[in-house]
């Protein structure tokens, strides 16, 4: 089955493609806040500890110039100076200076505790959160139309359910923290200052007015760099994930430079992003540092001024020299928080993005259900395309009458595989109707609707389990004899008994079986499932000629009272079909049995001896 009949074109962001402009920040934040709200009172509780024991620690440098001054008093005395030289001095009032400690002891043990609560808090919280939203777009996939991966990487998908999710994940556990207790610290300290002295204080705020302005324009500049970065991010998973599960064929075509020259293209992208967001969030630290060393020496210089003039006590310069800093290093961090919250606004906006898209229709309101199926199926004027602008089947009208074994043959890209596509329900039509003993599909749940059909594609798939489990994928209760059974019937069972552990064999998709072998589980898988219409899309392509015998013998033990329909290439696999549909360009073109068709010597003929003269 090949991609384009199967999946339709397949729409991929170019290199140097204009990137979209992203959505209002804080419109993609309020998503985020409302999808968050279920958790909202433990982050605020979380926050409100993180702001207490921030409060706590701007407290403490105050009762540090406290403790400073009472010691100040009491070194005249100590050295043995006369007390006349200092006026107010005597001997250090050690039960002062305790209390202080104690006091100190408190608020800083206290901060601690509460930063730990306020850690563990939001650890747990956003590991919930993460683990929604990953789950929310499991759930979101199987929703999903298979027309939105005709035009999105899966490589792109699979990013936003990592690196967008963990990105959301890491600032909410670490990045709103910081912004709370960074901002708390800011205008704490600030407050403490001209509690202290208001001239120190105005000289720390307008050297730091600077920094102020610096941060909100590099910010104001970097947030389409953020933007950009996600999406490029998602490009490169997308080529990875498309090259290296089909690595083997990029190695059998020597595909390997064009493979790396457009990887490079697209990493080159990516670098460029990634370079140009994270340098502007690295510059915010130094200069931030710079700014807090400036506002450092200025409030040195005045104060030392002030304090030879008696303005103020030295103890007001020892605590304005931890305020300064406490006042300083708040705006690295809140540059840091601000820029992980712009990175945080792209992820979100990718997640939520994925989350609006168009689902399948909700059918829970249909109470029809097709149960006792004849296997009747009627095509009236199918009409179908892709893309709205690209029609494949154009007027599809047949009848097939229960217990047919029908065969669909055509060219490559005839639409032999959208048919069957669009009798899954796959997808929706854009005209006519499929019934199904008289009654249209669409009618029905499209669960329903496939638990009508056990299929076998060209295309095989394993996931990671056993032999077992693999076979019986979906079908529960089946016992392990009636397994067994149908191994048998495929003649995979003497194949199991030689695996290590037999049935018990863990498997997946990288398993060291054949492809022969993988069809023939899958063929087993279908068996099992037992359903009353039988799908098989090319199921013994991959197979040897004389497993391919086996194989057929078991299919027509399987077809036998079953509609089965059969899309083959090697059109000598199905002159036993008692309905051969002949398609070219979406249209039936020829109908018949095998003999009748060849009598015609019209197109079906023709495909037919092609086949002979590219065989002799």
């Amino acid at each position: 089955m090949s991609r384009e009949t199967r999946r339709g074109p397949v729409v991929r962001r170019g290199l140097g493609e204009t990137v979209e402009k992203p959505k209002n920040f804080q419109e993609t934040w309020g998503k985020l806040i409302v999808y968050c709200r279920k958790y909202v009172p433990q982050i605020v509780f979380a926050l409100s500890m993180a702001a207490v024991g921030t409060a706590f620690q701007i407290l403490g440098p105050d009762f540090i110039g406290q403790m400073t001054d009472e010691i100040l008093v009491g070194l005249p005395t100590m050295f043995g100076l006369p007390d006349s030289t200092v006026p107010g001095v005597g001997a250090i009032d050690f039960t002062a200076v305790g209390r202080i400690g104690m006091i100190l002891i408190f608020f800083y043990s206290s901060s601690v505790i509460m930063n730990f609560a306020q850690g563990y808090v939001l650890a747990t919280i956003t590991q919930k959160i993460s683990k929604n939203m990953r789950t929310g777009i499991s759930e979101k996939i199987n929703k999903m139309p298979l027309k939105y991966f005709d035009k999105v990487a899966y490589g792109d998908v699979l990013s936003r359910v990592t690196n967008d999710v963990d990105t959301i994940g890491t600032t909410l556990n670490q990045s709103i923290g910081s912004l709370v207790t960074s901002t708390v610290m800011f205008l704490g300290s600030g407050i403490m200052m001209f509690y202290n002295n208001w001239l120190m204080a105005l000289t720390a705020i307008v050297t730091s007015f600077v920094g102020f302005f610096l941060m909100s324009f590099i910010m104001k500049k970097s947030q389409k760099h953020f933007e950009r970065q996600q999406k490029d991010l998602g490009a490169v998973n997308g080529y990875i994930e498309e090259n290296f599960s089909n690595h083997n064929i990029v190695k059998a075509y020597n595909g390997g430079t064009r493979s790396k020259n457009v990887f490079e293209g697209i990493n080159e992208e990516l670098y460029d992003s990634g370079w140009k967001s994270q340098f502007m969030s690295g510059i915010m630290m130094p200069l931030m540092m710079f700014i807090g060393n400036f506002s450092y020496v200025a409030v040195c210089i005045v104060g030392a001024a002030l304090a030879l003039n008696g303005y103020i006590t030295f103890g007001v310069i020892a605590a304005f020299m931890i305020y300064i800093r406490l006042f300083t290093q708040p705006l690295a961090q809140l540059a840091q928080a601000f820029q992980n919250l712009q990175r945080t606004a792209a992820a979100s906006e990718r997640v939520f993005e994925f989350f609006e898209e168009q689902e399948l229709e909700d059918e829970s309101q249909k109470s029809q259900q097709f149960e006792n199926v004849r296997g009747d199926i009627e095509f009236r004027g199918v009409r179908f395309g892709y893309v709205p602008e690209k029609t494949i089947i154009h007027d599809f009208s047949a009848k097939v009458k229960a217990g047919q074994k029908i065969a669909i043959v055509g060219p490559t890209g005839a639409g032999k595989t959208t048919i069957v596509n669009l009798l899954m329900r796959f997808y929706e039509l854009d005209g006519g109707e499929i019934l199904l003993d008289g009654t249209p599909l669409s009618s029905a749940t499209r669960e329903n609707v496939h638990s009508q059909f056990c299929m076998v594609l060209q295309d095989t798939w394993l996931f990671e389990g056993t032999v077992r489990e693999n076979i019986v994928y979906c079908n529960e209760g089946i016992s392990d004899e009636r397994v067994i059974e149908v191994c048998k019937v495929v003649g995979l069972h003497h194949f199991i008994t030689t695996l290590p552990k037999g049935y018990d064999t863990p498997l997946g998709d990288k398993a060291s079986l054949s492809q022969g072998q993988k069809q023939l589980v899958t063929i087993a898988r279908a068996m099992l499932q037992n359903s009353p219409m039988l799908i098989l899309d090319e199921a013994t392509s991959s197979v040897d000629t004389r497993t391919e015998h086996l194989v057929q013998t078991a299919m027509d033990k399987l077809t036998a009272g079953r509609t089965s329909f059969v899309i083959a290439h090697r059109l000598s696999t199905i002159k036993n079909a008692d309905l051969i549909l002949v398609l070219r360009d979406g249209d039936i073109v020829e109908s018949g049995s095998h003999r009748e068709l060849l009598e015609k010597s019209g197109f079906y003929a023709e495909l037919y001896n092609s086949q002979f003269e590219v065989a002799s």
